[in-house]
């Protein structure tokens, strides 16, 4: 767990914090992570733990969806060949204008 240290805190601020525990029956330490952790919760997208395409699958899921049957993969791709960098044994030759 982290340690968080809060410099220069007003006293009335820790006498509020100290009242707005005991009204809750708890420390004020667990007050003061209470209210942080709620804070940021809050502050966070509400996207239910789904990834970024998940609004748009969900709006268009009513018109019945695609599903695409995609081919078996050959081979891997190559990588680039950079400018006077020799093919390696994996990589066919460029074929450059003049050139086979």
């Amino acid at each position: 767990m982290a340690s968080l240290t809060i410099r220069n805190l007003d006293e009335r601020t820790k006498a509020q914090l100290r009242i707005q525990a005991a009204r809750h029956g708890r420390s004020m330490e667990e007050e003061a992570r209470t209210i942080l952790r709620d804070a940021v919760k809050a502050r966070q997208p509400d996207g239910g733990g789904q990834g970024l395409g998940h609004p748009s699958q969900a709006h268009f899921a009513a018109l019945g969806g695609v599903e695409l049957e995609l081919p078996e993969r050959a081979s891997l791709p190559a990588p680039a060949l950079l400018v006077d960098e020799p093919p390696t044994a994996t990589q066919a030759p460029a074929n450059r204008e003049g050139e086979g």
